[in-house]
């Protein structure tokens, strides 16, 4: 294997990627971050550089607090989220969408540029949600940075690219459309966690946000799984095998999670001593309630 031998299989590579270019929604062509996958690539890259260095630069000091700036950021989120699920579902609903095989339609319906717009703030929406991670950086919350949280962050917003990209409506609309939904509920209880220990108290519903999202990658699968059996063909081959193939990774690191944080660990505390009447490890220290232990 020589030089010009790799030379001329990358610039293959490169005619090819040019290609599906070609191929790509003309609708959304001018939108941010559409005209090339190159600033995404790169957003995604400064996004783990800054997590690996982060951590390095905040070593010797002290973690800031970061009280109101959670608070703003997760209500944000909340809001950007519901809007997003709204017009996927309300546009759906108009349009008569089938959630089990819905072709895209490429026309500039009014109705289907509401859902291409949504799904591009679904989209720009993975990169905003990068700060999950800065916030534990510079909160020093370290152990909350799993590689199933950076994983998933980090993969989320190039993948998005190529859905917006290519089919910016759909039956892509369904799993955005669950996912923001699922967010919604997610971000108001993280929100509520970083009022303090006045209302963390009261947020006993943690583990069922993990469920929920464990439920909707298994509909995923579901659906992804009916498309192929079918032969659908709402999206090209190669997304339905690469949405299963990613899918199936969620499900294990999200079911190890689930059983880390909520089986082991509870079996665990069970078998502790109890001191002055209570669990040994106690509410505050067996719920991260620090923008939480979010990986999704």
């Amino acid at each position: 294997m020589d030089a010009a031998w790799i030379v001329d299989r990358v610039s293959h590579a490169y005619d090819f990627y040019l290609w599906t270019l070609t191929r790509a929604d003309k609708r959304v062509e001018r939108w941010f971050l559409m005209q090339d996958y190159w600033p995404t690539w790169a957003l995604m890259f400064l996004y783990l550089f800054a997590v690996h260095f982060g951590k390095k630069f905040m070593a010797n000091r002290e973690p800031f607090s970061l009280r109101w700036p959670l608070i703003i950021y997760n209500a944000a989120l909340v809001l950007l989220n519901f809007h997003i699920f709204w017009e996927l579902f309300y546009c759906s609903y108009m349009r008569g969408y089938s959630y089990l095989c819905q072709h895209l339609d490429y026309s500039e319906d009014p109705y289907e540029m509401r859902i291409a717009k949504a799904l591009w703030w679904y989209y720009f929406s993975k990169c905003i949600e990068f700060m999950d991670t800065i916030f534990f950086v510079l909160r020093k919350k370290n152990h909350l940075i799993s590689f199933l949280h950076v994983y998933h962050h980090a993969t989320m917003f190039p993948l998005w690219w190529i859905g917006v990209k290519w089919v910016a409506g759909g039956q892509t609309f369904v799993g955005a459309m669950i996912n923001s939904f699922v967010h919604v509920v997610m971000y108001t209880y993280y929100g509520l966690c970083a009022v303090g220990e006045s209302v963390q108290k009261y947020l006993w519903w943690k583990r069922y946000l993990t469920r929920m999202q464990l439920i909707q990658f298994f509909i995923g699968m579901v659906m992804g799984s009916h498309s192929l059996l079918t032969g659908c063909g709402a999206v090209p081959i190669w997304m339905e095998y690469g949405a299963m193939f990613y899918g199936m990774s969620m499900i294990i690191l999200f079911a190890n999670f689930y059983y880390q944080e909520y089986v082991s660990r509870t079996n665990a505390n069970k078998k502790r001593p109890a001191v002055n009447g209570n669990a040994s490890n106690g509410f505050a220290a067996s719920h991260h309630h620090s923008n939480g232990k979010k990986t999704d």
